[in-house]
């Protein structure tokens, strides 16, 4: 069974004819400068087989935006790779390269973890 998200979450019932739901959206999140943002970049390979990523986190700003991070940093990269939950993933060892690319962009950036 799938569980659905119940659209009016909190409202039983209403005896006011003129009641209009307001609901709970969200609000698109506004992208702050590239200097501003502090991104962390990892080397991960728990959980896909023993092959390594180059992770990026710590992105701040709407989903288009970092959608188009990502498509930049795979391209100038030449591989593949996946935007989820924030993070934007490039396949591969490529974590000197993101970070010279970021800084080139204008980001804050730091190569975290092992």
């Amino acid at each position: 069974m799938s569980k659905k998200k119940q659209k009016y979450t909190g409202v039983v019932y209403s005896t006011n004819t003129s009641y209009e739901y307001d609901s709970d959206e969200e609000y698109e999140v506004e992208t702050p400068e590239a200097k501003y943002q502090n991104l962390k970049i990892y080397l991960d390979k728990k959980q896909r087989k023993g092959k390594k990523v180059t992770l990026i986190t710590g992105f701040i700003g709407n989903e288009e935006d970092l959608k188009d991070l990502g498509k930049t940093l795979k391209s100038k990269c030449g591989v593949g790779g996946s935007i989820k939950d924030g993070e934007i993933l490039i396949q591969g060892e490529f974590r000197e390269k993101v970070k010279n690319i970021l800084e080139g962009l204008g980001y804050k950036c730091k190569l975290a973890g092992g």
